[in-house]
């Protein structure tokens, strides 16, 4: 067991942080923040288990279980799940992405154990009623529904469909209608017993919380032994031709992403590519957000994006504008990356984009919810929970001979991919 201690200082700005971590002898990890003038709590379960360690087949179960975690347990009723952390004045809730599932709840210090005991309970006695199967299935083909209906959710689902084909982070997280209507009891019960091993598993807490009352919570609520999940994730190794698609629907205004992958959370060199995004589109003084939007005033949003992953990353920029503008706007956009490959930025712009993206950083840790993710998510890619001191040593050490050598790898445009959902009624030269 080690804890880790550590203070820094940013200008007159002081942060102090008490990490704490344990590895259980079944495997569970257990990382706490400490933070003594909070009175409420952020606890998160987390399973390194996501839609990219599904099949065709499966794909959408991970998705489904999560849902469905909620719908009662041997002992507790969906209804009873709820009222019993609301009404301690409790949040309880759950998402799910390519690489993560996470069960997580919010409330006052004194209703810790209440909370450890919910999530406890949902995760290793799930009911998985075949009614509550088949309801569930229509509450998710609605979700699936939305996001078809929803033109800005529906281009990134498409635009990483298309930039990881042939692997299976092109998977959307909600699946597809058939497999969602074709889930039953003993799917699910077995894709948790193949991928919700111990070792899989990172308990992690932030705000008012003692470390050692969380071992022992775990001791006494956490008592199934889920075992060793020895199934291996497949990273992404595939190397698509950029290529563009477009995507009729009947819609007001033009979407449109252009990007491509690139380098994930393992490689340091991620951190050159958060820069340039920040640069390029991030914020309303970035280059694209000045020169389209406020210099010719032709599109509402707009902006650069870095969506990562262990291994990779969609980089990219989305822009939203009506159909007579979205030529002029794409020409802007490709006119901002000439720029960027053509010549080094300024002393002042890169110091400018690194304060932001300090900024923003420091910023979110005044949140427990988020402290917490970023505590789980560092051990869960790096092995180890990264300091903040760390991180912003590693943001300042950009300099702008990276950027430009960054800006002419990811900028290059025969090597972008470019997908656009439109009207079929919009005529658009770049669709030609």
């Amino acid at each position: 067991m080690k804890a880790i201690f550590w203070t820094i200082n940013i200008d007159n700005f002081t942060i102090l942080n008490q990490y704490k971590k344990t590895i259980l002898p079944n495997g569970i990890r257990i990382l706490t923040e400490t933070i003594s003038y909070v009175k409420s709590f952020s606890l998160g379960f987390w399973f390194n288990v996501g839609s990219r360690d599904e099949t065709n087949e499966s794909n959408g179960i991970t998705h489904f279980i999560e849902h469905m975690l909620f719908k009662g347990t041997k002992k507790r009723s969906a209804r009873k799940i709820a009222t019993e952390i609301e009404s301690c004045g409790g949040y309880l809730n759950a998402f799910t992405s390519k690489e993560q599932t996470c069960y997580y709840g919010r409330g006052l210090a004194d209703h810790l154990e209440k909370t450890f005991d919910v999530i406890s309970d949902m995760i290793q006695n799930p009911s998985f009623k075949p009614v509550e199967i088949k309801k569930e299935a229509g509450v998710i083909i609605d979700e699936l529904n939305d996001v078809q209906d929803n033109p800005e959710e529906l281009i990134f689902e498409k635009f990483e469909e298309i930039i990881f084909g042939g692997s299976s982070l092109s998977f959307p997280i909600i699946g597809n209608e058939k497999n969602v209507l074709d889930f039953s009891q003993l799917d699910l019960f077995n894709f948790i017993k193949n991928k919700y091993g111990n070792n899989r598993l990172v308990i992690a807490a932030s705000g008012a919380v003692d470390h050692y009352k969380l071992i022992k919570l775990t001791e006494k609520f956490f008592n199934r032994d889920l075992g060793l999940s020895s199934v291996r994730r497949k990273y992404f190794n595939t190397n698509n031709h950029a290529r563009s698609e477009f995507i009729d629907k009947e819609i007001q205004q033009v979407h449109a992403i252009i990007g491509k992958p690139t380098v994930g959370f393992k490689n340091e060199e991620r951190v050159k590519a958060a820069v340039l995004t920040q640069v390029l589109g991030d914020g309303s003084s970035s280059r694209l957000f000045q020169a389209v939007r406020e210099r010719n005033g032709i599109a509402y949003q707009i902006n650069s994006f870095l969506n990562s992953f262990y291994d990779t990353s969609a980089f990219g920029v989305y822009l939203s504008t009506n159909d007579k503008m979205a030529d002029k706007a794409l020409g802007l956009i490709y006119k901002e990356f000439k720029k960027l490959r053509d010549k080094k930025i300024s002393q002042s712009e890169l110091s400018k984009a690194k304060e932001a993206l300090k900024g923003n950083f420091i910023l979110s840790l005044e949140n427990t919810s988020n402290r917490m993710i970023r505590m789980a998510q560092s051990e869960l890619y790096h092995n180890r929970i990264k300091s903040t001191e760390e991180i912003l040593n590693r943001i300042e050490s950009v300099t702008t001979e990276q950027v430009f050598e960054t800006a002419n790898d990811l900028l290059d445009e025969d090597s972008l991919f470019k997908i656009i959902i439109k009207s079929k009624n919009a005529f658009l030269k770049t669709a030609a």
